[in-house]
């Protein structure tokens, strides 16, 4: 067997939740939450189809499992505020073995971007507080595109701002959404699972898979 060459791509496109930061699972849960708060259920299997998805895409998964009258706007503030003291309190966990990539694309010397369906100034919030905000030279989010993910948008807009072709870039990926818009935009896709597994039709866009984030380091040698 011919043992494949690492790559080296000239940047690195990485997905915020769910993929670097532990923020997926606690989102859920404070979407339910909030929702009780003012009256309504929310299952999590229902937050769990949002996960990767833009701000329309959200709303209308939401509204469409709880009826026309859900307070989408009123329960999101809500959720956001839960989320916001408990990162105030706690900080922002990473997922396994960030730190770890983030180091040796350091050592090797290569920019990374971040590119999220979260808007600008939540995304910055959330970084500086996992401590990880100066690792990246640009940012690329959900509030500076017209259509988010799976549209291929976001991560356009991030290779643009690194200055690098889109083939030229490797993007991390956790959420069938972020997957089917690295393809479209023509980014091969590494895979980290966090929350869901994606259909087969779109595994099948993947480069490649790793079970964390430490893992996907020796992707980029050593």
């Amino acid at each position: 067997m011919v043992k494949e060459e690492p790559l080296i791509p000239r940047a690195v496109i990485f997905d915020m939740d769910g993929l670097m930061l532990d923020t997926e699972r606690p989102a859920i849960v404070m979407w339910t939450k909030a929702a009780k708060e003012l009256g309504w259920e929310l299952p999590e299997e229902i937050g769990l189809k949002t996960i990767g998805r833009d701000e329309e895409s959200t709303r209308q998964i939401i509204v469409d499992f709880c009826s026309p009258g859900f307070p989408y706007e009123k329960t999101r503030e809500l959720m956001r505020d839960l989320i916001f003291n408990q990162g105030e309190k706690e900080g922002i966990p990473h997922r396994p073995g960030l730190l770890v990539l983030l180091n040796h694309l350091s050592r090797l010397k290569l920019p990374l971007g971040v590119a999220t369906s979260t808007p600008r100034e939540i995304a910055r919030w959330k970084l500086e507080k996992a401590g990880i905000l100066e690792r990246f030279s640009v940012m690329a989010c959900g509030d500076e595109v017209e259509r988010g993910k799976p549209a291929p948008d976001i991560f356009l807009l991030a290779a643009k701002r690194l200055d690098q072709a889109p083939q030229n870039c490797i993007g991390f990926e956790d959420s069938p959404a972020g997957l089917t818009a690295l393809h479209a935009a023509g980014i091969p896709s590494v895979f980290v699972k966090d929350l869901v597994e994606p259909p087969e039709e779109v595994l099948r866009w993947v480069w490649r898979r790793c079970g964390d984030l430490a893992e996907a380091a020796e992707l980029f040698g050593p």
